[in-house]
């Protein structure tokens, strides 16, 4: 796999005139790098249409939050795979940790989202984890297992190419995180190669693996340079742009001279 994805999502964090002027930037950075390094950033919903007008023509991929898995109904405060797709995004995040634990979110209405996104073009970026507690009692691998298998469940062999995985440990990401031995995160993401061969044994291998995890300037090459691990998932050190800067640039040396 020759892609390497890497990208961040903002959170709750930036307003649209923020993330105006960072994508800005950004995009000049980009075209620096070299063509194998996929970009891209998942605003807020309220930025998602000013930011497109920035990103296009860009090598910068915009991607929402979440969504609704329906076209149109009551569901105040929601929004739709149809509204999101109108804005012409590229990829829908889904599933992360904290939609599961403040919002409730399951593994069986993820898998609605993932069908609803790739009906209409969009990459589903689908977030899996465990919490302390489950690594803690040894079954990280049975969670991470359930999680994928409902998560994509009912998906076709085409359908499975145009999906993304992100591991994020609960345990390691937000401002308390600890951050995971790169080993640990080397097995973990073989073994969920070996889970998506399973279930989809002509394009497992395509499936692009992610990690993310209080990825910093410290320890995000360790994590660059396991077997499965196609790109990453950062946090704070990419809502810096210098921050962000240095790690892309250090990155393409890395793997490319």
């Amino acid at each position: 796999m020759s892609k390497i994805w890497i990208g961040t999502n903002w959170k709750m964090t930036k307003t649209i005139a923020e993330g105006i002027s960072y994508t800005k930037e950004l995009k000049q950075l980009a075209n620096e790098l070299n063509s194998n390094i996929e970009l891209f950033i998942i605003p807020s919903h309220t930025a998602l249409v000013d930011i497109k007008k920035e990103v296009v023509d860009s090598r910068i991929k915009l991607g929402a939050q979440n969504m609704h898995w329906e076209d149109t109904g009551a569901y105040t405060g929601e929004i739709s795979p149809k509204m999101l797709n109108e804005i012409g995004l590229d990829l829908i995040e889904l599933g992360h940790s904290e939609r599961r634990q403040y919002f409730n979110e399951n593994d069986a209405e993820i898998n609605k989202k993932v069908l609803a996104a790739l009906r209409y073009g969009m990459k589903p970026l689908v977030c899996i984890g465990e919490n302390m507690e489950q690594k803690n009692n040894a079954i990280s691998r049975e969670v991470l297992a359930a999680q994928v298998k409902v998560c994509l469940k009912g998906l076709t062999e085409d359908q499975a190419k145009q999906v993304l995985v992100a591991y994020e440990p609960v345990w390691a990401i937000g401002e308390n995180g600890i951050p995971a031995d790169s080993e640990y995160v080397g097995e973990i993401h073989t073994f969920l190669r070996e889970t998506l061969v399973e279930m989809f044994p002509e394009s497992g291998d395509e499936i692009p693996l992610l990690y993310g995890g209080s990825v910093n300037l410290e320890n995000y090459l360790q994590y660059i340079d396991q077997k499965d691990v196609n790109g990453l998932f950062v946090g704070r050190t990419a809502w810096n742009m210098k921050t962000f800067t240095v790690l892309l640039h250090e990155l393409e040396k890395h793997l490319y001279r």
